[in-house]
């Protein structure tokens, strides 16, 4: 039997968290029918995709290749592997300098050529989760609230960065790179009504038995949105004179206050 492997690889803010949430919660579940594995598994393989997509440098992109290779050398038998991790595609744009996913392409071509290479028997089917621009551009704005100090407001980030949201691009430089592998796009606004929420089409990719599917415990969504006031709250601090102590003593307590 052909080995399968399952990789969706992002993109942020598609739903990806509420994915592996649910996967991390049913790994009793799904252990001996699907061989899950996320960011905490493959924690030196993401930070080289994420080095890579920042520096651009072949050195780190040979440290791609390797690790995921190395990620593959314990998997020898022909139970399917489900990968989710958005660190697969690079940082998100608004980090690091990067405006676009123009590292998701390369990145997805590297993983595929690393794993075909580690197990030449392997079928490869590559997932992307994603969401209509405008709502995806608000939510990677407030997603960057909640971690760095981001001065711009939603608008401006949105109007910054709307190249990023063009996933058709991305995922056609894809297919074209590898046009021997399977390219599945998941639109978020399909499968929010789902039992399962994006992982409903993901799994119905991997053959696993609908026995054991149906035991499947749906977890409440990860990573939801903040409300509006705590969103001005933080931009308005993000855009103060406050520094150091001050400024981090600040956010806590904004964060203590909006929860």
């Amino acid at each position: 039997m052909t080995a399968r492997l399952i990789a969706h690889l992002g993109f942020h803010k598609t739903g990806t968290k509420s994915v592996q949430k649910t996967l991390q919660a049913n790994r009793d579940i799904l252990d001996g029918h699907l061989h899950i594995t996320l960011r905490a598994d493959m924690h030196a393989l993401c930070e080289a995709t994420r080095a890579w997509s920042a520096s651009r440098k072949p050195v780190d992109l040979a440290y791609v290749r390797y690790e995921a290779a190395e990620l593959l050398a314990g998997w020898q038998d022909d139970v399917p592997m489900l990968i989710s991790s958005e660190d697969l595609s690079g940082h998100m744009p608004g980090r690091r300098g990067l405006t676009t996913y123009d590292a998701a392409p390369q990145l997805a071509e590297a993983l595929v050529s690393a794993w075909t290479a580690a197990r030449p028997d392997m079928d490869v089917t590559l997932v992307y989760t994603t969401r209509a621009p405008d709502p995806w551009l608000r939510s990677c704005h407030t997603q960057h609230l909640r971690a760095i100090r981001i001065k711009r407001s939603a608008q401006e980030y949105a109007d910054t960065y709307a190249r990023s949201a063009d996933f058709d691009e991305i995922i056609a430089d894809v297919r074209r790179r590898r046009p021997d592998v399977a390219v599945e796009e998941q639109k978020l606004e399909q499968s929010a009504n789902l039992t399962l929420g994006p992982l409903d089409p993901i799994l119905d990719l991997t053959g696993l038995p609908p026995s054991v599917r149906t035991r499947i415990r749906p977890q409440p969504r990860a990573n939801v949105g903040m409300p509006q006031a705590a969103r001005d709250a933080v931009l308005a601090l993000n855009r103060s004179d406050l520094k150091g102590d001050a400024y981090r003593a600040a956010r806590k307590a904004l964060k203590k206050q909006h929860g």
